[in-house]
């Protein structure tokens, strides 16, 4: 019945409809007939000695006490028994006894298993691996659960009690290479494949150790990416809606104040304030699309990517504060040098809020952007003439001069501000055209 019914559950596993939609891991490969699951019966041989420690080490018990009957009945060749066989048999029965409690107690077995074996040395018996079965055992199994140096101290206190028993009670005419270096053989070996197992499994978990490390890491890693990305996505969208929401709330409030009085000019804002909020929309478009485009992992890798902002876009920023009445200055020194694209992108956004700060708080109507280009950085210097600080907090808070210090760190760069000794307020921001370099 059992064989009918494992049979069966194969037959109705194999009958069962396979999704050939399912992914499959890189490198996977068909099943083959010599790769599938073996037969049940081998399973459960394989885990029997886990799942059943009580009933394994019976057996290894019986098996062991089943070889103490004709150990104690071998003699050298031409010579007769001196001992009687139950001494030996009841000895060793005692040492396989001991195996019962080999996985909760090594020491106390391998304890008891060595006085029992030196006991059958002393009376006479010719030891052979049936009679030191028993203490082979022991050793194996305190070897593969202590250290390295209770296992040897074991070991060589063993060899040492043995070897001296039969040099003072084996048998006449027993070889002395067979007193010396057959116990030592026959108890040194279980040891050394008691330490090489032990070995092995703390190796293996090492592995596993490390592998659930890595997972984590990775996992961190991934966390930590996601959370920069929504920051960096974040700072944009900040500064977008910051710089062109205030240029159109100038440009609405001279459009009312004009339209009566002025129509011809309130016209003409008018039309600026359409372009203005047409270009929030195309760089709101430009930020959201970025992050649908990291979001959506099935998306056209070939689809070019809208060009982002930069430092050849500063003379358009420039013009867009004109109609907010403030005059921006850009003045160039040095031999202009390519960026990065990170780093060109954070020059423009910094100088971006800078002036947007300056419109908001400052109340004067001229700034100055520089750029220095030296030899291992780009130094962007925006200068108000005077009045209040540019990071003068609004009334619900901001986050202007926050957000220029993180871009500026994600850059590999650093940033300070401060007040001018004659008036005014200004932003300075160090950036390197290499920001691996500039990090080490």
């Amino acid at each position: 019945m059992t064989g009918r019914g494992t049979v069966e559950a194969r037959r109705a596993r194999a009958a069962e409809p396979q999704d050939a939609t399912a992914p499959r891991p890189s490198g996977a490969r068909e099943r083959t007939a010599s790769d599938r699951d073996p037969h049940p019966m081998i399973e459960n041989l394989h885990g029997f000695p886990d799942h059943r420690p009580r009933v394994t080490d019976a057996a290894l018990a019986l098996a062991l006490f089943g070889c103490s009957l004709p150990g104690s009945l071998i003699t050298l060749p031409g010579s007769d028994p001196v001992v009687d066989w139950w001494p030996g048999v009841v000895l060793t029965g005692v040492a396989c006894s001991a195996l019962l409690w080999r996985r909760r107690r090594p020491r106390v077995t391998t304890a008891v298993a060595v006085v029992c074996a030196t006991a059958v040395s002393a009376l006479g018996y010719l030891l052979t691996v049936l009679l030191l079965g028993p203490l082979m055992v022991a050793l194996y199994s305190l070897a593969a659960r202590t250290g390295r140096r209770t296992a040897n101290t074991y070991a060589f206190c063993a060899v040492a009690l043995l070897v001296s028993a039969a040099f003072l009670a084996g048998p006449a005419g027993e070889p002395l290479i067979l007193k010396l270096f057959g116990p030592a053989a026959w108890l040194l070996l279980p040891t050394a494949l008691g330490t090489m197992t032990r070995l092995r499994r703390a190796y293996l978990e090492a592995v596993r150790a490390r592998a659930e490390d890595a997972e984590r890491t990775r996992e961190e890693e991934a966390r930590h990416r996601v959370t920069a990305e929504r920051m960096r996505i974040a700072r944009d969208l900040h500064d977008v809606v910051a710089h062109h929401l205030l240029l159109a709330n100038i440009q609405a409030g001279a459009v009312g104040r004009m339209l009566p009085e002025r129509p011809a000019e309130a016209g003409k804002l008018a039309v600026e304030l359409a372009g203005t909020t047409s270009s929030a929309l195309r760089e709101l478009k430009s930020t959201v699309g970025l992050l649908r485009h990291h979001a959506d992992r099935t998306a056209d890798p070939d689809k070019p990517v809208e060009p982002t902002p930069g430092l050849a876009h500063l003379p358009e920023l420039a013009g867009s504060f004109r109609h907010a009445g403030l005059t921006v200055v850009l003045v160039t020194e040095g031999t202009a040098r390519p960026l990065s694209a990170g780093a060109d992108l954070t020059a423009y956004r910094i100088v971006q809020e800078a002036l947007t700060n300056v419109t908001k708080h400052a109340g004067v109507d001229t700034a100055e952007v520089r750029l220095a280009y030296r030899a291992d950085a780009l130094v962007v210097s925006v200068v108000n003439g005077g009045g209040a600080c540019l990071d003068s907090p609004s009334p619900d808070g901001g986050y202007g001069l926050i957000g220029m210090r993180e871009r500026a760190r994600s850059a590999g760069g650093r940033i300070r501000t401060g007040h001018l000794p004659q008036g005014g307020y200004e932003v300075v921001v160090e950036l390197p055209y290499c920001p691996r370099e500039a990090a080490a």
